[in-house]
């Protein structure tokens, strides 16, 4: 089975992974009825991390124990604490898995940790601002590859800023290829806008899947 690998570390942005973990976790709007792709939390050690809202979360596994057969795709928040040094072997991990061809995406904070890395160098993304990276990220030279949109996929690799969480599901839904795309386009289009009309589409396009599953 394969694993969306959350990391959680102190700080980190409670929000901006709510709605990638939920929908992958759950499973409910996949094309494949029943399927689901596990969240597991991961820590640079088993200690309880304390969130930006106060949540306390126990990690499930440590860094080390993620590997690129069972990882579906590594999902890194944003914090305040990306430039504490025991954050070093998640951003490894990162690395390694993007040159195995394993998916990456990051938000917020965690992008200056890849900037800082190299690992945005030569690969086009975005962040908060290109200010942003070049303030905090002295190491940083990906400044040519940078994007002013509002998130970017670069093949296995997606960035986005802290008000992303909802952009940053979709293009981890559709990279996965996890939703029939009616259903994605509906479902973002709820979420975005609490139209209830986006709603009942979504709904109609589970219920035909359904319809076609039958025959």
């Amino acid at each position: 089975m394969n694993y969306a690998y959350a990391y959680v570390l102190d700080t980190m942005a409670d929000w901006e992974l709510g709605f990638v973990t939920a929908e992958l976790n759950s499973g409910q709007y996949f094309k494949r009825r029943g399927s689901r792709i596990p969240v597991k939390t991961v820590g640079a050690s088993k200690r309880p991390i304390t969130t930006k809202g106060g949540m306390k979360i126990l990690p499930d596994l440590t860094v080390d124990e993620i590997s690129h057969e069972t990882s579906a795709i590594l999902l890194l928040p944003g914090a305040d604490s990306w430039n504490d040094p025991e954050h070093a072997p998640v951003v490894e991990k990162a690395k390694q898995l993007l040159k195995a061809s394993g998916n990456v995406a990051a938000i917020c904070g965690a992008t200056t940790a890849l900037a800082n890395a190299g690992l945005l160098d030569d690969r086009q993304h975005t962040s908060n601002s290109l200010e942003y990276l070049t303030m905090f990220c002295p190491a940083y030279k990906g400044a040519a590859f940078y994007k002013e949109k509002k998130i970017v996929a670069d093949g296995n690799l997606i960035t986005t800023g802290s008000a992303g969480g909802l952009l940053l599901a979709r293009e981890v839904i559709a990279l996965l290829d996890l939703f029939k795309k009616d259903t994605l386009e509906a479902w973002y289009n709820y979420f975005n806008t609490g139209d209830g009309n986006y709603f009942a589409a979504m709904m109609e396009t589970l219920q035909e899947s359904n319809s076609t599953e039958k025959k």
